[in-house]
């Protein structure tokens, strides 16, 4: 059964995109090497069908249409576009990671209320600060606690590096 536009042999169940979405919807949450796994048998010949089909269709259509320049597109960027395919680690729903950006664009837009440009920069720093210890699980408030006791009892400046988080 192929899962292309305009090839409809059998009990047709969707297209590409629909089957790749449900497949990622399945191992959403699981362990890279467990993604990997269901990737490797399921997504892989998926991904190998939409190549032959791109390439089967770039051949019928005008070399300067934008389809065409579409599909070249993606042809020309391949490896990246299947490398989803061999590494169980990359997401390919951009969810969390817009959900991620989106107090840094709100925070961005208040910074603008600083007041000065070195308080814009003082902004910056402590969103940026803020954001790292979201990404990496660090409790800020005991996080803060901890820097500004070290930074307050004479912590040297060459040393501030290892007070990331």
């Amino acid at each position: 059964m192929s899962l292309l536009p305009g090839n409809h042999d059998g009990d047709r169940r969707g297209h590409l995109g629909t089957a790749g979405c449900e497949i990622e919807a399945g191992i959403r949450g699981h362990s890279a090497a467990d993604r990997l796994a269901v990737r490797q048998v399921e997504s892989r010949p998926l991904v190998t069908e939409l190549r032959v089909w791109f390439e089967a269709q770039i051949a019928k259509l005008p070399a300067r249409g934008p389809t065409a320049e579409a599909i070249r597109y993606a042809l020309n960027h391949w490896d990246g576009l299947a490398r989803f395919v061999d590494d169980g680690r990359i997401e390919l729903d951009t969810n969390s990671v817009e959900r991620a950006m989106r107090p840094i664009c709100l925070s961005r837009k208040n910074s603008l209320f600083a007041g000065s440009d070195e308080g814009g920069e003082n902004w910056a720093c402590l969103a940026s600060l803020i954001e790292t210890c979201k990404l990496n699980q660090v409790n800020l408030q005991a996080y803060f606690t901890d820097l500004l006791t070290r930074l307050v009892n004479g912590w040297p400046q060459k040393r501030i590096d290892e007070l990331m988080p």
